[in-house]
């Protein structure tokens, strides 16, 4: 009757009828009932009588039935005391049941919580393995922030457990609780149990520590708090990623001949958070980086993970070009996978790529085009990702068109993801937008597929461009505006402009009111004749079709106005304009009413005042505003004069205003106890310059980052000039206005820079206590220097001959991918394509012409001249730093156990998830050092040794 399974069939009818309901009505009901048995059996039974829930079998499946009544939304806090109950019971299986439903069920601020605490002490005591193991799993899920100081010291004395279990979950727990409470588990306190657990001999307590370290090193990056005192851990994470590469590791650690992958990852991820804009930090782990990608590249899934892990670390840590290389390499196999999963992980990994390195992008042309063509709409999604992060000036227009694409396609029903391409439009637009007619109609047809996902803000910028014009000359600003008017005319004469949303046709209102008359092929009575067509057709379609009625008064007020406006500039009101004025004289909304009401008494009595009142194209002049009302002099000066008036006094008997100016309450208190309402005066500017700048212009010294000095003529105005007159307060500072985009070696450099002085060798850190052990037993750890790794790469083979249907792709892409020098990281812009961003948006640099930059002047002759840096060409940023003394190698021990004998061969099949993908050639492993194998019975018997 209960299928095999030790259930009562009370519990195996409520599963049952759970899983065949067909509503949430009809599960509801079924949960009533049962709760209903479930109180019946908590009610008191006469002392002769058993009880139904005597049994502890009987009491653990109790506890069962109210868990599923809780997981469906139904309050069984009847049952607590019932859990409570049986987490003191002597039974393992039982107590396990009641510290789970406990931590499940009970609200953080409960009661019963505070009654566990004494039952929690005495397990974390007990001699028992299995009842401590207990203890502390429920520390973690009962215990609140008030409890933490009775249990924390039993805690931190698990740390010293024989079993290796009680270990690693009391330093999970021990997490918990600094969570929790900072004062009673320090962070200190944490970091030093930490160093104790990673260096333990047990491997599922050094897992267990790489956990907590990367939780908290991540909430310390994402916090922008110090890490240093994770940094001097970086010798000993690197030791333990390489024992493991090279299968030091027990044989249950490896998955499909993958050394344990988890551990991998997570040593792999929490390398790339120390070691980021660190270059001293970065240069430790750069040699496993490199030995761990290569490894794990054998065409199985837990190794593409860690291939994927290894290439985002290398793109987060100071750059090498070694590693970049490497990783584009594996990105590469990546993208031409034929599993959509592993394509999927080398579009992400090259997403992070191009953001800091974009030449690495140019190599997967073809690749990307067939993935943003590919019927996977995941992989879809996160190619339009990669397409917006890899946008510039002169891919814009093709990335634009696709994007807008993906939002106009009716088979994709996310709408979170259009609203979100919708504002990734607007931004590429803004940004990288190569003139402005194309600014214009592109912002003009996403308001048209898009709809209210455009940001107010949006159309705001489109209509403070077209008035304030680029400010280039008034001959560009005209043509701008007889563009914008040429494209809105056009829309304005479709059949379903009354369809069109509410931001187009109130931007297209504006423009057509203010600037209609600079139109070649339209008059301006023949567009208002088409708005007044407009304001009765979106008034009778918002009637039947609704909508928000803030939205629609808005539109209306907008087309309205455009229709006033043109009036204005006619000279004349044709009788559709005087219908369509009077219709809205009766509108509910009465700002409308009011407003058409006060033009049709000005155009009938007043009509010359129509050029004063809705001026021409003077949407962006200032208003003169007179707060003091003069013009009202003469009128109040006559009205006092004649008796009609008298001069306004304070009463004597308003206490309003008493409570501003304090208790005096007369005229006399107030003057000298109110309050100073005189605004501050503005910040004045410092006088000196800062000390980046007084130390990098003219002089010798370095930027911040090792071996980059600051170019010649970096300072104030662009020219060299000694440090004295630099204190001198700048005349306007630095003036990026018409500037070139990129500048280049033969642009604003011409003046070579003295040479870096290389940095004097740093001490190895200094550790006490446990890691003395890493320190100094075991074969010493090779550290890989900028000079193996700075290395240029080997030249690329010569092209093989390409088909007619390749030549067609590489034609597609080069739209893509036409601002993406493969030999640079700087995203190269044409100087021929001029800037056209609103003022109110994100500003894009002119660039002008080379010659009409002005001359550099010469620095002052140092002692030590080198070639010239150019702070603004990226492409040596993946050089390495100047050479200098590396640091003390750590000594490197096999924290694990000594070395096993190989594991058998197995034949392993691959899933349709695995392809089967030959790892690349790589050299032969060097032979261990003698040292090693010296060292090798000695580490066994250390510390470290029984693994």
């Amino acid at each position: 009757a209960t299928g095999g399974m030790a259930l009562s069939k009370e519990f195996f009818d409520f599963l049952k009828a759970i899983g065949e309901s067909k509503s949430k009505q009809e599960e509801d009901r079924i949960c009533l009932r049962e709760m209903a048995r479930l109180k019946q059996k908590l009610e008191p039974v006469p002392s002769n009588a058993t009880h139904p829930l005597a049994s502890k079998k009987k009491a653990k499946e109790f506890l069962v039935r109210i868990l599923y009544v809780e997981m469906l939304g139904h309050d069984a806090s009847f049952g607590y005391i019932k859990a409570v109950e049986l987490a003191a019971s002597a039974s393992l299986y039982h107590k396990r049941t009641g510290y789970l439903v406990c931590g499940a069920c009970l609200p953080p601020t409960h009661e019963f919580r505070f009654m566990l605490v004494n039952q929690m002490q005495r397990d974390l005591t007990s001699t028992n393995v299995l009842e401590c193991s207990g203890g502390v799993l429920a520390c973690t899920s009962i215990i609140t922030a008030d409890m933490v100081p009775a249990v924390a010291s039993e805690v931190q004395r698990l740390l010293q457990h024989d079993s290796a279990t009680i270990r690693k979950k009391s330093i999970i727990c021990l997490h918990r609780f600094h969570q929790l409470d900072h004062d009673t588990v320090t962070e200190q306190q944490l970091q030093e149990a930490l160093r104790k657990s990673l260096c333990d001999k047990e491997p599922s307590v050094m897992g267990a520590s790489l956990s907590v370290i990367e939780s908290l090193v991540r909430n310390g990056a994402r916090v922008n708090s110090d890490l240093t005192p994770y940094k001097d851990l970086v010798p000993s994470l690197v030791s333990i990623l390489k024992q493991i590469g090279e299968h030091r590791l027990p044989g249950e650690y490896e998955y499909h001949r993958v050394p344990a992958p988890w551990m991998q990852l997570k040593l792999i991820r929490i390398l790339g958070l120390l070691g980021q804009a660190d270059n001293r930090t970065s240069q430790g782990m750069y040699e496993v980086l490199h030995t761990t990608l290569k490894q794990a590249d054998a065409g199985i899934n837990a190794g593409f993970a860690i291939v994927y892990e290894c290439c985002f670390t290398i793109v987060k840590i100071y750059p090498n070009t070694t590693l970049l290389d490497a990783a584009a390499e594996a990105v590469a196999r990546f993208m031409t996978s034929r599993s959509n999963n592993v394509k999927y992980l080398g579009v992400t990994a090259l997403a992070q790529m191009v953001e800091q390195h974009p030449k690495y992008a140019a190599q997967h042309q073809l690749a990307v085009l067939d993935c943003l063509e590919d019927s996977d709409e995941t992989l879809q999604r996160k190619t339009l990702d990669l397409l917006y992060r890899m946008c510039n000036p002169v891919n814009v227009e093709f990335i634009a068109s696709k994007l807008i694409e993906f939002i106009t396609d009716n088979n994709t029903t996310d709408l979170f993801l259009k609203q979100v391409l919708t504002t990734r439009v607007c931004t590429i637009a803004e940004k990288y937008a190569p003139n402005n007619s194309w600014y214009i109609s592109t912002i003009s047809h996403l308001c048209r597929v898009a709809g209210d996902w455009v940001a107010p803000g949006v159309a705001q910028n489109l209509m403070s461009l077209i008035a304030e014009g680029t400010g280039e000359s008034e001959e560009a600003d005209a043509q701008l505006r007889q563009t914008a008017i040429a494209i809105y005319i056009d829309l304005l004469h479709q059949g379903d402009i009354a369809t069109l949303p509410s931001i187009l046709i109130e931007t297209m209102a504006w423009c057509l009111g203010e600037y209609a008359y600079m139109s070649d092929t339209t008059t301006v009575t023949e567009v208002l004749e088409s708005l007044c067509i407009l304001a009765k057709n979106y008034k009778s379609f918002q009637s039947n079709n609704g909508g928000s009625d803030e939205s629609q008064k808005r539109t209306r007020h907008a087309i309205v106005s455009a229709i006033l406006k043109l009036v204005a500039q006619a000279g004349t009101c044709p009788p559709t304009a005087a219908a369509t004025i009077d219709e809205h004289t009766s509108s509910t909304d009465a700002e409308l009413a009011m407003q058409c009401l006060e033009f049709q008494a000005m155009l009938t009595q007043t009509p010359h005042m129509l050029p004063h009142v809705f001026p021409v194209d003077a949407s962006a002049e200032d208003l003169d505003c007179d707060v003091n009302l003069s013009f009202l002099d003469a009128y109040v000066s006559e009205a006092i004069h004649s008796g009609r008036a008298q001069p306004y006094e304070k009463p004597e008997d308003d206490d309003d205003d008493d409570d501003y100016y304090g208790s005096g309450g007369g005229a006399g208190a107030s003057s000298s106890t109110a309050f100073n309402l005189t605004p501050y005066e503005k910040p004045t500017k410092p006088t000196t310059v800062p000390t980046m700048m007084l130390s990098g212009v003219g002089s010798g010294a370095t930027s911040g980052q090792q071996g980059m000095s600051l170019p010649p003529g970096a300072g104030a105005g662009g020219t060299s000039a000694p440090a004295a007159q630099v204190a001198a307060p700048a005349a306007g500072g630095l003036n990026t206005r018409n500037v070139a985009n990129v500048w280049g070696k033969g642009g604003i450099n011409t003046a070579p820079a003295p040479t870096p002085q290389a940095p004097p060798p740093a001490a190895a850190p200094q550790r006490a206590g446990a890691w003395d052990q890493v320190a100094s037993a075991g074969q010493p750890a090779a550290t890989m220097t900028s000079s193996s790794y700075g290395s240029a790469p080997a030249p690329p083979p010569p092209p093989a001959e390409k088909t007619e249907e390749q030549l067609k792709k590489e034609r597609m892409a080069a739209a893509l991918f036409g601002g993406i020098d493969p030999n640079s990281d700087v995203v190269r812009a044409s100087n021929t394509t001029p800037s056209f961003v609103p003022k109110r948006a994100t500003p894009a640099p002119r660039p002008t012409a080379a010659a009409a930059a002005p001359p550099v002047a010469a620095a002052p002759p140092v002692a030590a001249p080198a070639p010239a840096v150019d702070l603004l060409d990226m492409s040596g940023w993946d050089a390495p730093a100047p050479a200098a003394p590396a640091p003390a190698a750590p000594a490197e021990v096999d924290i694990f156990s000594a070395p096993a004998a190989p594991p058998p061969a197995v034949v392993e099949t691959v899933s349709s998830e695995e392809e089967a993908v030959a790892p690349p050639p790589s050299a032969p492993a060097a032979p261990p050092p003698p040292a090693a194998a010296a060292a090798a019975p000695a580490v066994a018997a250390g510390p470290f040794a029984g693994a």
